[in-house]
């Protein structure tokens, strides 16, 4: 199934693949005839004593088969190469927007590092598929047919052992194509292991450290690396075993002509020129056969990779209602008071029979700030997920100022929000570029002003390169209070009318996260705006408190007035006073 559609991608360059075909049959045939002149040439000089001067011509058309057929051989590799480079952009892309499609609600569920090598590794290992596999699939078929339809009429006992042996080759190839489809998915399954668990490690390396880890975790990383040593070892001795094979297959069918045909030579029943073309011809007529069980190993990497490109791509999206536009939103002038509701929603993850929100409904107050409490796992997480509209109900429905969200288009309602995770993103570039993810229309003067509202141009000014300053793959270059201080900055530079907060000061130290709260404080003043509370601090601050437990609000209030019912919110309050909610 996977070599069907593997092949109806290569449809798609369908001009440079009937190219590369037709190149490399236009070789083969120029090998023939490259084959013919050769044993005429031989022929009129040792049989019929032809001198120099009377082989001019032939010998001159002889070199200039050879030229074309080396041009036809070149032309072949380079167009081959522009169908895999052609099909490898398109499949990558395909894979890219499909991820981006459905989501951190499928990306958190897998491992990156697994995801990371199906994109660039499992993609790339599609380059052999198409570049050689692929084509020589076609050439194996094509040259010896033509080989064979020329030399029955001139040795009819010659063409019956080409036929009788010629099918030696893919036989074997089938016997040895189940083993090597088993030894190939092991190994790719072994480098995706392995790609995750490094991935992981070296996201984590400085929690490692910290804890004492970071030698055990080596050694993991060793015995991974072993096991996927042992399956490549495995895979490379299968195919260096079916070369050999392959070679002795080949070698021993060539020798029989070559026995056959000088039996015939010595006892008169053939002439020299058919019989010394048929033995030149004979190792071109296996070739094709031997250079595609050569190539067979990598087609069967590439396509053992392309099974699971397309189980992700073949991984159903989310169900989206199309939208209708952001022409139905509030008008700017009331933008920052969005009201939001939430109708009876459900929502279950597929991996899971409990529903992460039951019945759940809830109204974020407009021009309010709401925040949300609760245990590790109580729903918070998913209610993030169901606004940013990485996620869609199962049942009930999210109303923004009286219509469905799912009404208004996905990217139309994200430029409407704000987001600002515990753990903001960064890329290894200027600290300006990682701004502009925000508003990519930004100038300097609107740059300033983000960073001042946040409290960072005090350090942006103390750079030498000041926003131009390259910050290092996820901020590696900036402390913890930097990082939340750009990510704030971020916000205030979208001016979004609805801010949704991951609590952005709940990994930071006391000190830090009170020189933060003034400018969290500037950020939601006046927005409708939902945070995920960690600490009591931001509680307090809350117009509306949200008590969740078991995907369900429970409580409702501010804090004065939940700590006085003295229900769930009062026992969160009284059991982790000084550590934090959640």
């Amino acid at each position: 199934m996977f070599s069907r559609r593997l092949i109806s991608l290569a449809r798609s360059s369908g001009f440079a693949l009937a190219v590369t075909i037709l190149l490399g049959w236009a070789g083969g045939l120029l090998t023939i005839l490259q084959a013919w002149y050769l044993a005429f040439i031989v022929d009129q000089v040792f049989l019929r004593g032809a001198v120099l001067s009377g082989l001019t011509l032939p010998m001159g058309v002889l070199l200039g088969i050879v030229f074309i057929k080396a041009l036809s051989i070149w032309g072949a590799e380079v167009s081959a190469n522009v169908v895999a480079g052609r099909v490898k952009t398109s499949l990558r892309e395909r894979l890219l927007s499909h991820l981006a499609a459905l989501g951190p609600a499928f990306t958190q569920a897998e491992r990156t590092g697994e995801l990371a090598t199906a994109a660039v590794e499992g993609v790339e290992s599609l380059d052999a598929y198409f570049s050689q596999y692929l084509p020589q699939l076609v050439l194996a078929a094509s040259i010896p047919l033509s080989i064979l339809l020329l030399v029955f009429p001139v040795d009819l006992l010659t063409g019956i052992v080409f036929m009788l042996t010629a099918p030696l080759v893919p036989f074997f190839m089938i016997l040895v194509g189940r083993t090597a489809e088993s030894l190939t998915g092991r190994q790719y399954a072994s480098l995706s292991r392995l790609s995750a668990h490094f991935f992981d490690v070296l996201q984590g390396l400085g929690t490692l450290k910290a804890l004492g880890q970071a030698r055990g975790q080596a050694r993991v990383i060793a015995d991974v690396s072993e096991h996927y040593r042992q399956v490549t070892m495995q895979v490379l001795r299968l195919t260096f075993l079916s070369a050999l094979a392959l070679e002795l297959l080949t070698t021993l069918s060539t020798a029989i002509v070559a026995v056959e045909i000088g039996l015939r030579l010595l006892y008169a029943r053939l002439e020299f020129l058919p019989a010394f073309f048929i033995l030149v011809i004979a190792p071109e007529f296996y070739l094709p056969l031997r250079q595609l069980g050569l190539k067979f190993h990598a087609g069967m990497s590439g396509a053992t990779a392309a099974n699971r490109i397309f189980e992700i791509l073949d991984t159903p999206l989310p169900p989206s209602t199309p939208g209708l536009g952001a022409a139905r939103l509030t008008e700017p002038a009331q933008a920052l008071r969005f009201d939001i509701t939430f109708e009876k929603v459900t929502y279950c993850y597929a991996d899971r029979d409990v529903p992460a929100v039951s019945d759940l409904s809830f109204r974020i107050l407009p021009g309010r700030l709401t925040a949300l409490v609760g245990a590790s796992g109580s729903g918070k997480s998913t209610i993030a997920s169901l606004l940013l509209r990485f996620i869609e109900p199962a049942a009930g429905q999210v109303l923004v100022d009286g219509q469905p969200l799912n009404s208004l288009a996905a990217d139309e309602w994200r430029r409407q929000v704000a987001w600002v995770p515990q753990s903001p993103y960064l890329f290894h570039d200027s600290l300006a570029a990682n701004l502009r993810i925000a508003n990519p229309a930004a100038g300097e003067a609107e740059l300033i002003r983000a960073c001042e509202q946040a409290g960072l141009m005090e350090f942006i000014a103390s750079l030498p390169d000041a926003f131009e300053t390259i910050i290092g793959e996820r901020g590696a270059r900036l402390s913890g209070g930097q990082l939340q201080r750009l990510a704030l900055a971020r916000a205030f530079l979208k001016d979004a009318p609805f801010l949704l907060l991951d609590e952005p000061t709940s990994s930071l130290d006391p000190g830090l996260e009170a020189e933060l709260r003034s400018s969290v404080q500037r950020l939601v003043s006046g927005r409708t705006a939902l945070v995920i509370a960690h600490r009591l601090s931001t509680v307090y601050q809350a117009d509306q408190i949200l008590v969740l437990a078991s995907g369900q609000v429970r409580e409702t209030g501010t804090h004065a007035s939940l700590v006085a019912r003295a229900g769930l919110y009062a026992a969160l309050v009284s059991g982790v006073r000084g550590e934090g909610l959640a």
